[in-house]
């Protein structure tokens, strides 16, 4: 987003330039407020999970929403401002890092920012009592603030100061710790500003617009020490003292009224913008800075800015604060967008925070800078909590943290860690946590519980629990007054719903490796990962291995396709894979086309050269600048000037080895399809990547025949400072992958009659041992006799009286007198079992032939089946 003056703003960070918007309220429609989990962070202080659910443009979409509530009453816990790195300005760094670095047990981010600046919030904050900057002079910015009392305030505050050299001149202060910006009027305060800076300001440059020469003045213990003249003070502001930054008007003050040796006064104020309100500024706990008031007595605010020029109205990861009616407990709020949680708009935010409790509340910066950290029960480290919209953790200005000012507890409880679905033979380590009284982590190198379980279906060896038969169990460490328990269920065949391959769409190739990762699902509905050795495997159709997994193919010696069966205790799952040919494309050590740069826009620096490693490899390196320029900006490599390169037949996939710079941008191709079209294919938009990677886009949906006209760098324009401005990117051995066609199943044509040993296969006469018969409505029909005449193999197993019939990519297992059947992995139950008659195992015909995939016809007069 670009404001006044061409300043870059992130997603939701500072904006200078707003317009006062009265009188708008816009309700979200039907929305509803779930509390998923809830856990106590520290005494007086709780984490609540949330999914909202609302109607936005006539879709029902879900939210993900968490709220941390402070009591404010509860004297084991505060809440403080935090800022960037040790808590000084100008060292942003993400809400995690300044957590940790205060000693918080939670935190979200806090004020807006100018993310083209040095990194100061744009509001006020006060830390631990102590004033690290001051309101920056534009309407309608809210702040929160903690009196003396534990009360919550949210209001606005206005900022007046003046500094009076000793020939009684006096000149307006404009604030404390500010950077650049511009007021509502689009009037640059830094112009002829005079501005303090404490030593919380920690850089020896302050408020480096590149427009206007700063004169600056230091102060010790109210004498002026040095004047430094159309230029700055080489230092940092000792603790004792502060620096004036002027220019324009206030460079004149500086250099007319002030002289070294001379004492100076400094005074200034925060004061209620509504005259009517009074504060002691001077003994808040905290204070920090936000933008619109949201919620006012539990119902939705006017805004007080343009929200528009914020992304008020688009859904985003959102960052709110706001306390109760009876002002005991204090919401720190933030909300998701990412993958299947939504984000919310500004209305809908409203919405939310009333529903969770709020009588009144302001936003925080959000987008791309919302984050909300969390120590988790018994746990010591705190950890990123929500799914932040891009990624990754943004280095932001300042944060809200909460504290714990518990003083030390004994054992209360004790909280285990380990695996809650187990495999039969698997063993699992199990750890534990411990709380105190109030519920702040206790060390456990001196805990030493007692282990053991309610069942008998596995044994325990100090804390590994080794499952050795199917069923349910509980898990109980005791140690002292603390007690923990799990529920762990150890899986069989008779537990599983579906076995499935989750490989994914690929096709083999020789001398390749390829992951078979299996995911198996109980009745009761928990999915997990079947450890490889737990199966036993079986392969056919290619010469290979398969070792912990993953299947290494030596030869595919013509085959058309492979199949891989994986059984767990007697349950089974197979996958038919086609065997491809990866050819490679573009290699500049064997394969290559002419190769010539472009951008855009015009402004991007771009370059492309021919890379070399240390190994002698060639690579293509594409250089980028997208410093300059607006809008969506991107770095080509392209092929054959503007045509591009066809490609030859119709690949599934086009792969890659990119050398990535962990710039977060993108990498894309442009391949033009057969109506001339461009399709713009991504291997990656979140290049977070160091060193070497593969990386594959799909293009099998494109119009054949088709031509790669690039490969090329993004960064989108949303979100865009979020990503690196220049960098390299290398890429090398771009290649096409077929897919092989899988075979084709024999034409074959079954004639059958109900109660009648007569059959014809392609007009010719057979006789069966067992002629089809119906049992409780249901026709049974010869399944090997069936299944082998249409192009399937069938195997008995006379020890579990099992049948397994492939036929093409499909498997089932079935049990003689049982109606549990497994095909392709899930379990199906029949109306009516298999059964054996005259030692002719019979199976429903309608359940095997839609499992199967037969043509079934029936003739109802002559009860004449069909099958083809």
């Amino acid at each position: 987003m670009k404001v006044q003056k061409q300043l870059g703003i992130g997603a939701l960070a500072c904006a200078l330039v707003w317009q006062l918007t009265s009188g708008t309220m816009v309700f979200a429609a039907d929305s509803t407020l779930t509390l998923s989990s809830q856990e106590t962070i520290t005494s007086g202080a709780t984490l609540k999970n949330y999914v909202w659910t609302t109607t936005r443009s006539g879709k029902g979409v879900s939210v993900n929403a968490n709220v941390i509530e402070v009591d404010l009453t509860n004297p084991n816990v505060k809440i403080d401002a935090m800022a960037g790195t040790k808590n000084q300005f100008t060292k942003n760094q993400s809400v995690l890092g300044m957590v940790k670095d205060t000693g918080a047990v939670a935190g979200v981010n806090g004020d807006f920012f100018n993310t083209q600046a040095e990194g100061v919030p744009e509001g006020a904050q006060i830390t631990n009592g102590q004033v690290m900057s001051t309101p920056a002079k534009i309407s309608g910015l809210y702040s929160l603030a903690i009196t003396k009392d534990n009360k919550p305030i949210i209001d606005i505050f206005d900022f007046q100061g003046k500094v009076t050299a000793k020939d009684g001149t006096s000149f307006d202060l404009g604030g404390v710790n500010k950077t650049y910006y511009w007021d509502d009027n689009g009037v640059a305060m830094i112009a002829d500003g005079l501005f303090l800076y404490t030593s919380a300001w920690a850089m020896n440059q302050r408020a480096v617009d590149g427009t206007h020469v700063p004169t600056e003045a230091l102060v010790v213990n109210g004498i002026v020490k040095e004047i430094a003249i159309d230029t700055n003070v080489k230092m940092i502001a000792p603790a004792d003292g502060y620096i004036l930054r002027g220019s324009g008007l206030a460079r004149d003050f500086i250099v007319n009224h002030l002289k070294v040796g001379d004492p100076i006064t400094t005074k200034y104020d925060m004061i209620p913008h509504d005259l009517s309100k009074t504060y002691d500024w001077k003994n808040f706990k905290m204070m920090i800075g936000g933008s619109t008031l949201l919620v006012d007595e539990a119902k939705p605010s006017y805004f007080t800015r343009n929200i528009g020029d914020f992304s008020g109205y688009s859904p985003r990861s959102r960052t709110a604060v706001g306390y109760s009616k009876d002002n005991k407990t204090v919401y720190i709020i933030t909300s998701d967008n990412s993958g299947s949680s939504k984000g919310m708009t500004l209305p809908e935010l409203q919405q939310f925070m009333i529903q969770a409790g709020v009588w009144r509340g302001m936003v925080l910066d959000g987008g791309g800078s919302t984050q909300l950290v969390s120590r988790p029960l018994g746990d010591f480290d705190p950890k990123l909590t929500n799914n932040t919209e891009n990624g990754n953790q943004r280095a932001v200005a300042n944060g809200l943290g909460v504290y714990s000012t518990a003083p030390q507890g004994e054992l209360k409880g004790l909280i285990l860690q380990g695996q809650k679905v187990l495999f039969v033979g698997e063993s699992s380590a199990y750890q534990f946590k411990a709380y105190d009284d109030y519920y702040n982590p206790i060390s456990v190198t001196s805990v030493v519980p007692q282990w053991s379980s309610t069942m008998t279906n596995g044994t325990f060896k100090d804390n590994v629990f080794t499952a050795t038969q199917p069923g349910k169990s509980q898990l109980v460490a005791k140690s002292g007054k603390g007690t923990a328990t799990m529920d762990v269920e150890v899986v069989g065949r008779d537990q599983i719903q579906s076995m499935k391959f989750s490989a994914g769409s690929f096709s083999l190739t020789e001398g390749g490796d390829f992951k078979l990762p299996l995911s198996v699902t109980t009745k009761s509905g928990v999915t997990r990962d079947l450890p490889p050795n737990s199966a036993q495997w079986e392969l056919s159709g290619v010469k290979g291995s398969i070792n912990d997994g993953i299947l290494h193919v030596d030869s595919t010696a013509g085959s058309q396709t492979a199949q891989v069966i994986a059984r767990y205790d007697g349950f089974s799952s197979m996958v038919t894979l086609p065997i491809g040919q990866e050819k490679v494309w573009y290699d500049l050590d064997h394969n290559a086309v002419m190769t010539t740069s472009d951008k855009y826009p015009a402004e991007v620096v771009s370059n492309v050269n021919i890379g070399k490693e240390a190994s002698g490899n060639k690579t293509l390196d594409i250089t980028y600048d997208f410093t300059k320029g607006s809008g969506t900006k991107a770095a080509y490599a392209r092929f054959d000037g503007a045509y591009g390169t066809p490609v030859a037949g119709e690949p599934d996939f086009i792969s890659a080895k990119v050398l990535g710079d962990g710039s977060f941008n993108w990498v894309r191709a442009e391949v033009i399809d057969a109506d001339g079209n461009s399709n713009l294919v991504s291997f990656t938009e979140n290049m977070n990547w160091t060193g070497w990677r593969k990386v594959t886009a799909d293009v099998s949906n494109l119009k054949f025949p088709i031509k790669i006209k690039s490969v090329y760098v993004a960064n989108p324009a949303n979100g865009q400072d979020e990503r690196a401005m220049k960098g390299k990117v290398s890429i090398d051995d771009i290649s096409f992958i077929y897919k092989g066609q899988m075979p084709t199943l024999p034409k074959n044509s079954i004639k059958l009659t109900v109660n009648n040993k007569n059959a014809t296969l392609n007009d010719k006469s057979m006789t069966l041992e067992q002629a089809p018969t119906i049992v409780n409505g249901n026709t049974l029909v010869p399944i090997r006799f069936v299944t082998e005449a249409l192009g399937g193999n069938v195997k008995w197993n006379d020890q579990e009286r099992k049948v397994t019939v492939i036929r093409g990519d499909k498997l089932i297992d079935l049990w003689i007198d049982n109606p549990d059947l497994l095909v392709n992995g899930d379990r199906v139950t029949a109306e009516v079992a298999p059964k054996i008659m005259n030692n002719v195992t019979m199976v429903p015909l309608r359940l095997i032939s839609e499992k199967l995939g037969f043509k079934v016809g029936w003739e109802p007069i002559k009860q004449g089946i069909t099958l083809e």
